[in-house]
């Protein structure tokens, strides 16, 4: 595990290597050619001579507080009537466990058979404190579930609509020189663009126009998406039209995206 992390593997393709496992005896009927042989052999070594399972029933009802919080936060919440207007009708089922363990800084996002799931931590506290209960702090869980849902869904959506890409990759879209070097090809730089536009619009109009502010500001300071405020202007001037009927969906605005874009830019720079 260690030299996977070393090598920074991604962790989401670990969490879905483990997904495959049965459990508990964490077989798998076909591993992946990175996967070590044994690897699955030596993990049921750990678990059993670490004791984990003794481990896991002592720390039980931590793990049952974050599930009931988890369970207040989405009570009501449709994030597939949300995404209709814009990735079309949603197939897959979005599943969220709450993570008070490893990773506690980052959600991880997998494709497990037909289902999206995130795995979040709650927001870290400032300084000695724990971290925030996760039902106190719904901004947070709305923008990182959404954000691998959105990813995810978004993967898939392009692929699927591999005809409208193309033309549409043919015309830059106005990110800068450090961003197109962290993201070198359209559809890398695209995603990076439109899912946290996404997530901003279901804050600003189910959170509060401060949630969605706020978290505008911590995507352009961490991640340097400059011109997410642009974004957003341009999807919500789809999603305008889109319910006018100019649209079925996103893959019908593709290539209009990059010059809407690129006029909100120069707009906004004046």
């Amino acid at each position: 595990m260690q030299k996977f992390l070393d090598q920074n593997a991604p962790l989401e393709a670990l969490f879905t290597l483990v997904s495959r496992f049965s459990w508990p005896e964490l077989h798998i009927a076909e591993p992946p050619p990175w996967m070590p042989a044994g690897w699955n052999t030596h993990l049921h070594e750990f678990y059993e001579a670490a004791q984990l399972q003794r481990l896991w029933a002592e720390e039980q009802g931590h793990w049952e507080s974050a599930r009931i919080e988890t369970l207040a936060v989405f009570n009501n919440v449709d994030f597939y009537t949300f995404l209709k207007p814009l990735l079309g009708e949603v197939d897959e089922t979005f599943v969220f466990m709450p993570n008070i363990s490893y990773p506690s800084d980052l959600a991880v996002g997998l494709r497990v058979n037909n289902e999206l799931v995130c795995i979040g931590p709650p927001r870290i506290a400032w300084g000695d404190n724990p971290p925030w209960p996760f039902d106190e702090d719904k901004g947070h869980i709305f923008s990182i579930s959404l954000t691998e849902y959105v990813r995810l869904l978004l993967l898939k959506y392009l692929r699927q609509h591999a005809a409208e890409v193309a033309p549409a990759a043919e015309k830059p879209l106005p990110v800068s020189e450090d961003f197109k070097a962290r993201y070198p090809n359209w559809g890398d730089q695209f995603t990076a663009l439109v899912v946290p536009g996404i997530v901003a619009l279901y804050l600003e109009n189910h959170v509060s126009e401060q949630e969605a502010k706020a978290y505008v500001m911590m995507e352009k300071k961490a991640k340097g998406v400059t011109i997410l405020p642009g974004v957003i202007n341009v999807l919500q001037r789809y999603l305008n039209e889109q319910a006018e009927g100019k649209y079925e969906s996103l893959k019908d605005y593709l290539s209009i995206f990059p010059r809407h874009l690129k006029v909100t830019k120069g707009i906004a720079a004046l």
